[in-house]
């Protein structure tokens, strides 16, 4: 049974910072693609950010580059969302994906923000910022 279990959201102010984590359970966590999504009140889910665990790929919304890092601890099956300089409308739940599209290996993947190409979720944590 695939688990996907985030944790690290919370509440802060404008310009702190988070540590979401994701620990994947119950499928094959190397090579994989890997993602966080982010869906606020009456909008759609978004990708904020993918990385392919084998290559370490990376991926990014221009929203959150330079301030957002993905990263991954194999040996603990665990992804991370190093989220700094936050903003208000950075207020979310976040979301961790798995099973996405394998065309995140190459690093040219142009639908890593996909949540239709994802086949696994976790619950979400919360994340809100105030200004």
């Amino acid at each position: 049974q695939v688990q996907l279990v985030e944790s690290g959201g919370g509440s802060v102010q404008a310009g702190g910072s988070l540590r979401l984590s994701c620990l994947a359970s119950g499928y094959t966590y190397s090579s994989n693609c890997m993602g966080w999504f982010r869906q606020a009140p009456g909008k759609e889910r978004e990708g904020v950010a993918a990385i392919y665990t084998g290559s370490g790929s990376t991926y990014y919304a221009d929203s959150v580059k330079g301030r957002f890092t993905i990263s991954q601890e194999n040996a603990k099956n665990t992804v991370y969302l190093q989220m700094n300089s936050l903003k208000p409308e950075d207020s979310a739940m976040y979301y961790c994906a798995a099973d996405g599209p394998p065309s995140c290996l190459w690093g040219t993947s142009t639908s890593w923000y996909s949540y239709a190409d994802y086949g696994y979720w976790g619950q979400g944590t919360q994340v809100t910022v105030s200004s």
